[in-house]
């Protein structure tokens, strides 16, 4: 079992090798020794892709479902900010994994909702967006998948 990258090797204990002794502290009915095999399998059972834009998309999603009550107030430019904010790091993610769908809806979620230059949309037709770009934050969160980096 070889080191990871200045550290000590996986299942070690902060100890020497357990290759030697891996039969030995193995429970008994298990089946299966402990040791090199272990690392090779914990290497197949991570996947081949990320999904990083979950997170932030769940988020807007809240924010979103959460400032539909105070669309007339002034403090709505705060969730303006923040959902264009998470729009453009959806966006990045959506580029880096290649979903140019997703890409150019979270751009346009990103135009919509910037506070700097305001769309002037009526009252009910903006709570019905905020619902669907909601919907649709969730949807992107969930399909986008980047490549893990080979390491």
């Amino acid at each position: 079992m070889t080191a990871r990258k200045g550290r000590p090797a996986i299942g070690s204990s902060q100890q020497a090798s357990p290759s030697s002794s891996t039969a030995s502290t193995t429970p008994a009915g298990s089946g299966r020794a402990r040791g090199a095999g272990g690392a090779a399998r914990d290497r197949q059972a991570l996947p081949d892709f990320t999904r990083p834009a979950l997170a932030p998309s769940l988020l807007a999603a809240v924010v979103l479902l959460a400032c539909v009550a105070f669309l007339d107030s002034s403090a709505f430019v705060f969730a303006r900010w923040g959902v264009t904010v998470l729009a453009l790091i959806v966006l990045v993610f959506a580029i880096r994994g290649r979903v140019w769908w997703a890409a150019v809806l979270t751009a346009a979620v990103a135009v919509c909702w910037n506070p700097v230059v305001v769309l002037p949309i009526p009252g009910q037709l903006w709570a019905a967006l905020q619902l669907v770009a909601a919907a649709l934050f969730i949807v992107v969160g969930i399909t986008v998948k980047v490549p893990r980096a080979a390491d």
